[in-house]
């Protein structure tokens, strides 16, 4: 009997349906062209209904887009999905309950993966579980590629540039600042992720002391004191909290894996030329300390993550507790998430502004001396629409089209992050074009 070939797309966007879903599709059919680098498309999820209601609601007129059953509890069918994909967007989360079949599918069928996920735990736990199986069969499975984390990722690489020899930062502090004439009001995934992350903590901290221990870079310099919970950052005219998120986890991974491939990683079948841009890219990268801390304009527009983050920290140790935290999101965000997430005009009138503050040493010789502290501060900033759906999805999509134009020039497979790997290539110029600006502020010398 013969045996029958299923038709294989260069992207199929699963979760194409739900809040970000939806977006990512919108995004995607921008690009979906014969002269495009995306020149087949797929939608896959649950419900084919609500796969047609997303293309109709994404274009006015929209193209002829197959629609594809789907379900993390139905195993054939992810293993289905993936053998029709070149490369797979994954909207789905939480990704701790979500994620792991559909990472498992893409690795067996040897299907790159894309996902927008923020959260620690799966991050690292497939990595842990998948990560050889990945380069052996040749699957490309990375997780952040939305406003978790590039901005914060491609950012601090950005600010880490600016530091030319012999200078070299000891610490870059990140400050995210998010913007709107209306009401901000945030995912309700990324809020369930958040408060399933704080119960599940203890699972991180074991995996991390199973696991092998990770290459730690060298820093000129003292790592940086804690500091107060809420600092007053007068150049940015910024009031400040630490933000736990997974920025600055991804930002370590990327150091660690550069530290014991100072070059970066080699493509599969990588062009000359791009060989010696990655080599050129990777020696400007100096590695730092890195946090990230969101700030408000006021002190009291930090009251919504202080009373966010206290109500999860005392309650999600138990099912009850996280049964009304996930219940009534808005009560404990004091409006910042809802289960219905953003309008339309909410959405249009949001933006975020992110600055990256560098401190390091105009010779990092210098670093070395007694009691030595940074003489030189160089600020650089990232700027875009709203984080949780627009920019999230201009991301993941340029992401997307670069490793379907530029495969051979990318690792064989593994488990990575977007850094070491998007890095030396031209997203960031393609984020850029895209209303993701990356600038330059200042570069000044402090007095000591």
């Amino acid at each position: 009997m013969a045996e029958i070939q299923m038709t294989t797309y260069d992207i199929v966007i699963f979760g194409a349906s739900g809040f970000t879903g939806k977006h990512v599709v919108r995004e995607a059919l921008k690009f979906l062209s014969p002269n495009s680098p995306l020149k087949s498309l797929a939608l896959a999820g649950r419900n084919l209904s609500k796969l047609s209601e997303t293309l109709k609601w994404a274009s006015k007129s929209p193209p002829t887009i197959p629609l594809l059953v789907a379900d993390t509890s139905d195993t054939s069918s992810l293993r289905r999905m993936a053998s029709q994909a070149k490369l797979v967007l994954n909207c789905v989360g939480p990704f701790r309950l979500h994620g792991d079949p559909v990472v498992d599918a893409c690795v067996e069928a040897g299907c790159d993966y894309l996902d927008i996920c923020g959260e620690p735990e799966f991050m690292e736990r497939i990595e842990a579980v998948y990560h050889e199986k990945a380069v052996e069969t040749g699957s490309l499975v990375i997780s952040a590629c939305g406003f978790d984390s590039i901005p914060a990722e491609f950012g601090f690489m950005f600010n880490s540039r600016q530091w030319v020899s012999p200078a070299a930062p000891n610490r870059v502090q990140a400050y995210l600042h998010l913007e709107s004439d209306k009401r901000i009001v945030g995912n309700f995934a990324t809020y369930e992720s958040a408060v399933l992350g704080f119960a599940n903590a203890d699972n991180l901290i074991k995996l991390r002391r199973s696991g092998r221990r990770r290459a730690r870079p060298s820093i000129p310099g003292y790592a940086p004191t804690k500091g107060s919970i809420i600092e007053h950052q007068k150049e940015l005219g910024l009031w400040a909290l630490n933000l736990a998120s997974a920025d600055a986890t991804v930002v370590r991974r990327t150091l660690s894996i550069l530290t014991e491939n100072p070059t970066g990683l080699h493509g599969v079948n990588e062009d000359p030329k791009m060989a010696d841009k990655r080599v050129a890219f990777w020696s400007r990268v100096k590695p730092a300390h890195f946090g990230v801390k969101v700030g408000s304009k006021k002190l009291l527009g930090l009251l919504p993550w202080i009373a966010m983050g206290l109500s999860i920290m005392r309650l999600c140790g138990s099912s009850v507790g996280r049964w009304f935290l996930l219940t009534f999101p808005s009560v404990f965000s004091l409006g910042v998430f809802t289960n219905k997430g953003p309008t339309k005009e909410q959405l249009e009138s949001a933006s975020f502004k992110m600055w990256f503050v560098g401190h390091g040493f105009s010779d990092a010789n210098l670093a070395s001396q007694r009691n030595a502290t940074p003489d030189t501060e160089i600020i650089t900033r990232v700027t875009g629409p709203d984080v949780g759906y627009l920019t999230t999805s201009i991301i993941l999509v340029q992401c997307a089209l670069i490793i379907l134009e530029r495969r051979g020039d990318l690792p064989k497979g593994g488990i990575l992050t977007p850094g070491i790997v998007f890095g030396p290539t031209h997203l960031q110029d393609r984020l850029q074009e895209n209303g993701v600006s990356f600038d330059l502020i200042s570069k000044t010398q402090l007095y000591t």
